[in-house]
């Protein structure tokens, strides 16, 4: 799936990260309450268990609804396996995403369901927990390097024009600021894809901190080499 335009504006204009705050300024999580964020997920997998594609593509967020036709949702979830019963496990509000972890239990037993979902309920992006694609193991591996504080080898995982404009102390500097006003860092979650397939591919990478959990974004060429990261709101 190309990255559309509705969804690549998204990016640009509200990124999943968040604002850097001036002195004193306190950020502001998502208004979406976890009551709402319950219900528009079991609403997503309600209609995964009943493999209906009408009401699974109007639970998408806008910008990722426009980029998928109801047949191909509908062709995706005819291969799905049967699912017996869905459960919302966990629900954690962050910076204009919230982070949902379900499980879906079939005939081979459960299996870990991760969406994220934008400020009105819709949903961005999910995935079976268990699955990891190269470009998610490159988003995966980017922020955990950061995590770290090993500068050097996260730079390494972008491409090389994004290499010449960022430097090992702007990523410090960027994820330093993340961190300090996010309540500090205390795990990498998941990496969820939003878009893949076409000239543009967007990762987005769940991280748990003190206060939140942020959705970062990593935007891929069609090779697999990131070539935009969203660490803070100063957008790169």
């Amino acid at each position: 799936m190309k990255l559309s335009a509705a969804l690549l504006a998204l990016v640009l204009s509200a990124p999943m990260g968040m604002a850097a705050p001036q002195d004193g300024e306190q950020l502001t999580k998502t208004e979406l309450s976890t009551a709402q964020a319950t219900a528009a997920a079991e609403l997503a997998l309600g209609a995964l268990k009943e493999r209906d594609g009408d009401e699974l593509h109007g639970a998408l967020a806008e910008a990722v609804r426009t980029s998928v036709s109801k047949d191909k949702v509908q062709e995706r979830l005819n291969k799905l396996t049967s699912i017996r019963r869905t459960r919302v496990v966990g629900v954690a509000p962050g910076y204009n995403t919230t982070t949902v972890d379900a499980v879906v239990v079939t005939a081979e037993g459960d299996q870990p369901l991760l969406m994220v979902l934008d400020e009105d309920g819709k949903l961005l992006a999910w995935k079976w927990s268990q699955q990891v694609q190269p470009i998610e193991s490159t988003a995966l591996e980017f922020v955990r390097h950061l995590a770290a504080e090993r500068w050097v080898l996260a730079r390494t995982k972008l491409s090389l024009q994004l290499q010449e404009e960022l430097s090992p102390a702007d990523l410090e500097r960027k994820w330093s600021k993340l961190n300090r006003v996010s309540g500090g860092f205390r795990s990498v979650k998941d990496a969820v894809i939003a878009s893949q397939g076409g000239d543009q591919q967007l990762v987005l990478v769940a991280v748990a901190f003190g206060k939140a959990t942020s959705n970062l974004f990593v935007i891929f060429d069609d090779q697999g080499r990131i070539i935009n990261v969203d660490i803070s709101r100063d957008f790169v």
